[in-house]
């Protein structure tokens, strides 16, 4: 009871004590609120003499721009008169351009027909200088022309001249070559001819070559030459080394060949070995007897085989014509071969 007794009593003070410290600060805080509020007053009163300065001074400037504004008007008014006349005269100042425009305006379209009148006319003169100056132009090349047709006349004449005189000597040395070629050929076969007794067994080919029937050297199937042959390639080596002995003979011929040829009996290859190894036999017979040895590089062998036929081989005929030795002399200038016949057959102007 004693301890309940004693709480209560420490509560009462406490609370009396609480209540002293509360009002001494509310009085302060009234105080502070009340000197806010005479501040504010003062600020307004402060605010509202400035404003009414202002409001004065901006209605003497009211007044002022009022006054300004009616002289203005005034002025205005007076510049809008002007104004008015200023515009009249304008309008008519407008309609007298107009009418001028409208003058100008006829006057350029008259000035633009004349313009191109003028250049119509000066376009027509100009194609006429044109023509005039290509007339001359072509005048002076046919001038020019004229003048290099009767020089090229004259040198064609002069060429033709001297042409026709190298035409002749050609023609004579195609003659001469014709003829020692034919020569030697005709030699060659009447030799062959009198040894041989026949006539049958050798000719000469349109080729320009000397034919021998390939019975006149060897038996058939071979390369060996026969006996009998050996008179006959006697005639040719003797022939042969009288005709190259001559330096005018010798400075035409460029290769002497001697070229096997066979039918078509047996296989390519075969006929193409036989006709070479009977050329080379033909050859070598030539050169390994002395007479031709020092005349070695003018020979040469060739084997054709079945390859350059002169007649069928279907028939035994054909094909005995076919097996044969040729012996062909090779000018130097093969393209003077060519021309040969075209130099002889022509009609040479003044020949």
């Amino acid at each position: 009871m004693r301890r309940m007794a004693h709480r209560r009593s420490d509560a009462m003070v406490r609370s009396q004590e609480g209540e002293q410290g509360f009002w001494p600060s509310y009085a302060d805080m009234m105080s502070a609120v009340a000197l806010i509020l005479f501040f504010l007053m003062l600020l307004s009163y402060i605010q509202n003499l400035i404003t009414g300065n202002d409001l004065r001074n901006t209605q003497d400037s009211l007044d002022s721009a009022l006054t300004e504004l009616s002289d203005t008007r005034v002025v205005l008014s007076d510049t809008m008169l002007e104004l008015t006349d200023t515009q009249d005269r304008l309008q008519l100042t407008l309609s007298k351009v107009d009418e001028a425009e409208e003058e100008l305006n006829k006057i350029t379209i008259d000035l633009d027909a004349a313009k191109l009148t003028l250049s119509e006319q000066q376009a027509t003169l100009d194609a006429q200088n044109a023509t005039m100056e290509q007339q001359k132009k072509d005048l002076a090349a046919q001038d020019k022309l004229l003048a290099d047709q009767k020089a090229l006349i004259g040198d064609q004449e002069a060429y033709l001249k001297s042409a026709t005189e190298e035409l002749l000597a050609m023609r004579s040395q195609m003659q001469t070559i014709a003829v020692l070629r034919l020569s030697i050929l005709e030699q060659i076969r009447d030799a062959v001819v009198r040894v041989m007794g026949d006539a049958s067994k050798v000719s000469i080919g349109e080729n320009g070559s000397i034919v021998l029937a390939d019975g006149v050297f060897f038996d058939v199937g071979s390369s060996n030459i026969k006996a009998e042959a050996q008179p006959t390639l006697n005639q040719l080596i003797d022939v042969f080394s009288s005709f190259l002995a001559d330096p005018e003979n010798v400075k035409y011929v460029d290769s002497i060949v001697i070229s096997g040829h066979t039918d078509s009996t047996g296989s390519d290859e075969e006929n193409r070995v036989l006709s070479t190894d009977r050329a080379n036999a033909v050859l070598g017979y030539l050169l390994d007897q002395g007479g031709l040895s020092r005349y070695a590089s003018y020979f040469c062998a060739a084997g054709y085989g079945e390859t350059r036929p002169v007649e069928s081989n279907d028939t035994e005929a054909g094909r005995a014509a076919n097996r044969r030795i040729e012996i062909s002399i090779i000018l130097k200038d093969d393209t003077v071969l060519d021309i040969v016949e075209s130099y002889l057959d022509m009609d040479v102007p003044g020949a």
